[in-house]
C-alpha cells in the first residue's frame, strides 16, 4: 500500500543551528589567521560563504515549519536543545553580519539590527515560557549564556562598523551576567551532578570568556581581554582535564556545543596575537592561536556533518524532541 512521504520541514530541529554557529566562528577565526600566519585571506571567506549558505537553507527550512504552525517555536523552547538551537541560530546572525563587514557594510549593518531585533524577541518568548512552565526549566544551565549573554556577539560587527558605544555597553553588561551565570553554575555543580548525556553542553561556558577577550581587544581595552584570556585558558584547561567524563555518553546532537566555543577560543588567540605585536607574548598567543585553530578546523566539520547527516535521515528530531507540525 502506498505511504505518502512527509512533508519536508515538518519537523526542523533546532539542533541544526549551534554546528553553523561554529563553522561560522570558524570562518572569522581563519580571517583573523591573516596577519599572525599570512594565510590567504580567501580561505576564511571560502568556508563563510559555504556555511552561510547552509545556514540560509536551515533557515527556510524552519521558517516553513514554523509557518505552518506558529505554536513550534514555544513547543521548541520548552526544551533544552530546542533553546539552545534556536539561540545559536540568531546568534548566527551576529556572526554573518560580522563576516560581511569587510564585503558589504550596509548589509551587515541591517543585520546587525535585525540580529537585535530578533534575539529581544526571542527572550520575551522565552522568558514568558519559564516563568509559566515547569521549575524545573528555570534551573540555571550553561545554555542562559547563549540566552542572555549571547548579546556580546553583535559586538562582533557593531566595533568595525563603528557602533563602540553600543559595544562597550553590551560588552559590560553581559560580562555581569556571564559572572552571575558561572557563579550560579558552581554553586549548583557542588549539589547536583550533570547527567551524562547533557554533559557536552558545559563547554559553552568557555565561550563568554572568548567573546569577552576579543571584543575588549578591539575596544583597546587590554587588562580586561587579558583576563577573559585567563579565564577562557583555565576553562579549557579543566574541560580537557575532564574530556572522558563530559564525552562520557558518546557522540550526540549536543556536540554541536563543542563548535562554537572552540572557534571561538582560536578567535580570541589570534585577537590577542595581533594586539600584542613581536615578542615573547605575541608568539606564544601565535602558538596558541594556529593550535587552537588546527583543532578547531579538525573537530567541526565533523560534528556538522554528523548533524547534518541525522538530520537528512529524519533522526534529528526524534533525539532532541523537536516539535512537529
Amino acid at each position: 500500500m502506498f505511504t505518502p512521504r512527509p512533508r519536508f520541514a515538518t519537523q526542523t530541529p533546532p539542533a541544526i543551528f549551534p554546528p553553523v554557529l561554529g563553522a561560522l566562528g570558524l570562518g572569522l577565526a581563519w580571517r583573523r589567521a591573516v596577519d599572525p600566519f599570512g594565510v590567504p585571506g580567501a580561505a576564511g571567506d571560502l568556508i563563510l560563504g559555504a556555511i552561510t549558505l547552509l545556514f540560509l537553507f536551515m533557515v527556510i527550512a524552519y521558517a516553513l515549519k514554523f509557518g505552518r504552525r506558529p505554536g513550534v517555536l514555544a513547543e521548541d523552547l520548552r526544551v533544552l536543545p530546542g533553546r539552545a538551537g534556536l539561540s545559536a541560530a540568531v546568534l548566527s546572525v551576529y556572526v554573518l553580519s560580522a563576516a560581511l563587514v569587510p564585503l558589504a557594510r550596509p548589509l551587515a549593518e541591517a543585520l546587525l539590527w535585525a540580529g537585535l531585533g530578533l534575539h529581544l524577541a526571542l527572550l520575551a518568548v522565552l522568558i514568558r515560557g519559564l516563568a509559566t512552565g515547569p521549575a524545573e526549566q528555570r534551573r540555571v544551565t550553561p545554555v542562559w549564556h547563549l540566552h542572555f549573554v549571547g548579546f556580546i556577539v553583535a559586538c562582533l560587527p557593531a566595533v568595525p562598523l563603528g557602533h563602540a558605544g553600543l559595544a562597550t555597553v553590551l560588552l559590560y553588561g553581559t560580562t555581569g551576567v556571564a559572572l552571575a551565570i558561572w557563579a550560579a553554575s558552581l554553586v549548583q555543580a557542588r549539589r547536583l551532578t550533570v547527567p551524562a548525556p547533557l554533559r557536552p553542553l558545559l563547554a559553552i561556558h568557555l565561550a563568554p570568556a572568548c567573546l569577552i577577550g576579543t571584543v575588549a581587544a578591539s575596544l583597546g581595552l587590554m587588562p580586561l581581554a587579558l583576563a577573559a584570556s585567563a579565564l577562557a585558558a583555565a576553562l579549557l584547561v579543566v574541560m580537557l582535564a575532564r574530556a572522558r567524563w563530559i564525552l562520557a555518553a558518546g557522540i550526540s546532537p549536543l556536540w554541536g556545543a563543542f563548535t562554537f566555543p572552540m572557534a571561538a577560543f582560536a578567535s580570541l588567540m589570534l585577537a590577542l596575537a595581533g594586539a600584542a605585536g613581536l615578542g615573547a607574548p605575541g608568539d606564544l598567543f601565535r602558538i596558541a592561536g594556529g593550535v587552537s585553530l588546527v583543532a578547531a578546523t579538525l573537530a567541526i566539520p565533523p560534528i556538522l556533518l554528523w548533524v547534518m547527516q541525522a538530520w537528512a535521515k529524519g533522526m534529528l528530531g526524534a533525539q532532541t524532541n523537536a516539535a512537529r507540525v
